[in-house]
């Protein structure tokens, strides 16, 4: 019997690997177990440091002292609460969890798909890929079975919309065309991480847009290319069976007459930010500040806005099509949107102790600045150094499917060791994204693959998982050519990130020989 190929020995290595993995939250449990083992050895041992933000002497402290001991148990509900992703991913999802329930989302796609030419399939189903990240992980389960329905329907192989659509939802993690929740909640894990050094600073929803977008731009057309130059020929021409008939999924009259009404909701929604910031006595716009620290209120409101928008939408929607006759209809479909995110409030609370015990710990911070340190003394360039970053997630990646879980492990790390290299927390986070954007969606252990999977069976029942990944591996290479080309571009350029958003951070420390560096005050707020 011959044996199966290195590349496949290798992918069932790592599959193998990976289901011997703990659950997320049990990760954290088993970091949180290690980080206290390493503060007694690193107090014992009279490890310090000295912060340069601030002149202190940072010197390790045993998470088993009676002040930390005390600490853990009187304040665990406000460790919780105050984790700040917590508070501004549940508020977006209790609104976008009703219109998700009301079926607006699935409606606008397949309205989209429907009319759009068949030419145009694969650029247009990568485009909402992207986009559908504004609703949380509704594009998986939404866009990815409608793009097979859309691609039969037009006579091309319906493996490869799918195929599409799955690559361009995890793209959506770096490549997102607007700010979206997923903004909210990795943002949100940088934010504690910036005040293991400084304390003052404050999370910008929008400190990746013009990342992302740019990032957006590349990844459709050639998304684009990958799926007609290579993902279609290979599989060939779609031959259906006999008895099947694809249905291309018309629009009620009620969905479509809800389509207009939520437009209208978030026109008006859009009317009312605008009317708040621009207005002479306008309360998102700070007119006590100059330049773009006037814009901070706005950002900051985005959170509340896209809560307000996609309730309001799927509220318009809803009654159209019969599914919200009353208030109470409101408040169910809230609750069970709520319900939904119970999985991620479970990890989010060991996520937020693992934070905060590494920071009461001063671990974080003695690492980080040894580690910036060390790097600055071996005058790798900046960009190299974020470069690194990208490939470090990518390879994590076929371990932790879960992003979130990924960043809050690396972020008490990464963001400040890149701030005492002059780089702003937000390009440390956008490089991380954009790792994250490249091999989940070829990995087995990326939680969806199994949905995924089960989607494309019904098309191909003989399908398996390496067929699927086979489908899926050229769009994760080439995404892994733009993840490295713009993050490379933005190192070279150090543009900032997003508006409000420098590419530089300005450390009392000494950056990177030769790397200029721009003043950065945060924002008061």
């Amino acid at each position: 019997m011959s044996k199966r190929p290195l590349a496949l020995r290798f992918l069932d290595g790592v599959e193998r690997l990976g289901d011997r993995l703990p659950d997320p939250v049990f990760i954290f449990v088993w970091l949180i177990g290690a980080l206290i083992v390493a503060s007694v050895i690193c107090a014992g041992l009279g490890l310090s440091v000295v912060n340069p933000g601030t002149g202190e002497t940072m010197v390790a402290q045993s998470l088993l002292n009676t002040e930390n001991l005390r600490r853990l148990w009187v304040e665990m509900p406000r460790t919780l609460t105050s984790f700040p992703p917590l508070g501004m991913v549940l508020l977006v999802m209790l609104g976008a969890g009703v219109a998700e329930r009301v079926g607006l989302l699935s409606a606008a796609i397949r309205g989209l798909v429907r009319h759009t030419p068949k030419r145009l399939l694969a650029p247009v189903i990568i485009l909402l890929g992207l986009l559908s990240n504004q609703a949380a992980d509704s594009g998986f389960v939404v866009l990815i079975p409608l793009a097979g329905v859309a691609f039969a329907a037009a006579g091309r192989h319906p493996l490869a919309g799918m195929a599409a659509a799955f690559s361009a939802c995890v793209g959506a993690f770096a490549g997102n065309p607007t700010p979206s929740q997923f903004d909210a909640l990795i943002l949100g894990f940088t934010e504690p991480a910036v005040h293991i050094l400084d304390a003052g600073w404050k999370v910008n929803l929008v400190g990746n847009w013009w990342f992302t977008a740019a990032a957006a731009a590349f990844i459709v057309p050639i998304g684009w290319w990958v799926t007609e130059a290579i993902v279609e020929p290979r599989l060939g021409p779609w031959i259906p069976p006999q008895d099947h008939r694809p249905s291309d999924m018309p629009l009620a009259p009620e969905e479509r007459k809800g389509l207009i009404l939520a437009g209208l909701a978030v026109v008006g929604v859009v009317g009312l930010w605008t009317l708040m910031t621009v207005l002479p006595t306008g309360p998102l716009l700070d007119r006590t500040v100059a330049g773009m620290g006037q814009w901070t209120p706005f950002f900051r409101s985005l959170v509340a806005g896209f809560f307000v928008l996609f309730l309001l939408a799927g509220i318009a929607f809803g009654a159209s099509v019969g599914l919200i006759r009353s208030h109470r209809d409101v408040v169910r479909l809230a609750g069970e949107s709520m319900i939904a995110m119970a999985p991620y409030i479970v990890l989010a609370f060991a996520a937020a102790h693992f934070i905060a015990m590494f920071t009461w710990s001063n671990l974080g911070a003695i690492v980080a600045i040894n580690g910036a340190e060390a790097l600055k003394a071996t005058g790798v360039p900046l960009v190299f150094m974020l470069l690194g970053v990208v490939v470090l997630t990518a390879f994590l990646d076929l371990f932790i499917g879960s992003a979130s879980a990924k960043w809050a492990a690396l972020a008490p790390v990464l963001v400040p060791m890149f701030m005492l290299l002059g780089v702003s927390p937000e390009m440390t986070t956008a490089a991380y994204r954009m790792g994250d954007s490249t091999v989940n969606m070829a990995s087995p252990l990326m939680p969806y693959f199994p949905l995924v999977l089960a989607f494309a069976q019904r098309w191909v029942p003989t399908l398996g998982v390496g067929g699927l990944m086979s489908s899926v591996l050229p769009y994760s290479m080439a995404f892994m050519v733009v993840a490295l080309g713009v993050t490379g571009l933005w190192g070279v350029m150090q543009w900032p990130t997003g508006p409000a958003a420098p590419f530089h951070y300005s450390a009392p420390s000494a950056p990177a020989p030769g790397t200029p560096i721009v003043p950065y005050k945060p924002p008061a707020h």
